[in-house]
């Protein structure tokens, strides 16, 4: 039995690290981010990602070349069509990861996009019509468990990103962690049981 492909067809670091201005601005924007999901399936060339978008050719080359100098995205190979070396974009990682942001300057408020915000808007039309899965917990939990959680999360995105494609319905996942001033019951006493 042969093993299913992978996910995307080029190698690309699991998880990078992203915190200078450039590399922000680069991944938070609504289309560049569509990019780069697209390419987690495999490496595109300009071409196709401009019709996967229905967008002009110029406006996506234009994106591509924001993410390349960011070093978001690489060449990951070529191919000769008609005296033209043709480019295959993809991710330079599957995960990037927010970090603190080196630069003095940065502002959080103005480049970083609310996943969740997002996610709820394009929901919207799966929950109207009664075909959206989402849950939501809270638990008052200690920082160092929180990281330990999400960590785990991303394990989980990662499995996401690395299914098999197939079908012909493009799911949204979505995750977040976050404090919140959402009400909790006082700590039991020491030494008494939970237990009836």
């Amino acid at each position: 039995m042969s093993s299913p492909p992978a996910f995307p067809d080029y190698d690309l670091e699991d998880l990078r690290i992203i915190e200078s201005p450039e590399e922000l601005k680069a991944v938070f924007h609504p289309l560049r981010d569509t990019i780069l999901d697209l390419l987690l399936e495999r490496a595109a060339t300009v071409t196709e990602l401009a019709e996967a978008l229905r967008r002009p050719k110029s406006t996506v080359a234009y994106h591509v070349g924001v993410l390349e100098r960011a070093g978001i995205l690489k060449v990951v190979r070529t191919r000769r069509v008609r005296a033209i070396d043709e480019r295959f974009y993809g991710r330079t990682a599957r995960t990037f990861y927010v970090g603190r942001p080196s630069h003095p300057a940065y502002e959080p408020e103005q480049d970083v996009t609310n996943y969740l915000a997002d996610a709820a808007r394009e929901a919207e039309p799966a929950h109207r019509a009664d075909d959206m899965r989402a849950i939501l917990r809270h638990a008052r939990i200690p920082h160092e468990s929180a990281k330990q959680f999400w960590d785990r999360v991303l394990e989980l995105v990662s499995e996401f990103s690395s299914l098999p494609r197939g079908g012909d319905t493009v799911y949204g996942f979505v995750a977040g962690l976050y404090p919140s001033d959402y009400p909790s019951l006082p700590g039991t006493q020491e030494g008494e049981n939970d237990t009836t």
